[in-house]
């Protein structure tokens, strides 16, 4: 199994709005959404990152509640499997690939979905994935059971999920 991390080579990988109070972050988006307009960071409404700030919260406890690790205050995110169509996000996009074999297990927790859908309060259609994080052994169950949203819906027209998202709660492993 492969994770990808995909980025825009202006700034570098592994930058996380999450790093950032709440008020650069807000900062950020606004950059992107005046050179950006037609990026995906730029459709995001206002409440984003607070709303962020709190699911991750969420997924970080969720995580250390199943016997997780956590070495740093927000993760690095990553996408299980490529997801082309992640680098329209970006206007110089680029990514890194890790084989997942190269980190430790214990930092590394999934949704199936980019967590932000999946633990909103949004997305009321009650699939089991939804709300819940999962370690690696968990996650392999999930994808026997259901696969890849990047193969089965990666034009998104089977709702939110359209990749399994990792978050890597440590630095160590990640060579950029």
């Amino acid at each position: 199994m492969k994770l990808f991390h995909y980025y825009d080579k202006r700034y570098g990988p592994l930058k996380s709005l999450s790093n950032l109070s709440l008020d650069e972050a807000n900062q950020v988006i606004n950059k992107i959404k005046k050179e950006s307009p037609n990026s995906f960071c730029a459709k995001r409404d206002e409440a984003y990152m607070e709303n962020r700030f709190h699911l991750e919260e969420l997924l970080k406890e969720d995580f250390i509640k199943k016997g997780g690790k956590v070495e740093i205050s927000h993760p690095n995110y990553f996408v299980v499997e490529e997801v082309k169509w992640l680098e329209e996000w970006f206007i110089n996009p680029a990514h890194i690939e890790i084989d997942i074999k190269d980190l430790d297990m214990n930092y590394i927790s999934f949704t199936y979905g980019d967590s932000y859908p999946t633990f909103s309060n949004k997305v009321l259609d009650n699939k089991e994935y939804r709300k819940k994080v999962y370690t690696y052994s968990e996650i392999l169950q999930m994808i026997d059971k259901y696969g890849y949203p990047n193969i089965w819906n990666n034009d998104g027209k089977h709702g939110p999920e359209r990749y399994i998202e990792a978050q890597v709660w440590t630095n160590k492993g990640i060579h950029v």
